[in-house]
């Protein structure tokens, strides 16, 4: 099943810090989840002048639990980075 996560990192002084603290162990993670075929399509979502404000990802999981216990132990949510996270279940179009 394939999922799309939007989610939007918090806006306090100190957000960017602990993104950029955490991005190594983040993109291990993705790295790790593309070898497994978990990892389908990710990057950082933008604001207008390029700052990161966010990430989007598309991920393959058997089902939500598997989705779920990834999700929990990203370093960008146990890191504090991403403050509201949106998944919704996706289907790619065949064209």
């Amino acid at each position: 099943m394939l999922y799309v996560i939007h989610a939007y990192d918090f806006t306090d002084e100190q957000a960017l810090e602990r993104r950029m603290a955490v991005r190594p162990n983040h993109f291990d993670g993705a790295k790790q989840l593309k070898s497994t075929g978990n990892f389908v399509l990710g990057g950082a979502l933008l604001d207008p002048d390029g700052k990161m404000i966010g990430s989007m990802m598309v991920v393959d999981f058997e089902d939500e639990t598997g989705l779920n216990q990834w999700l929990q132990n990203d370093p960008y949510v146990t890191g504090k980075v991403w403050e509201k996270i949106d998944v919704k279940p996706f289907r790619k179009a065949d064209i």
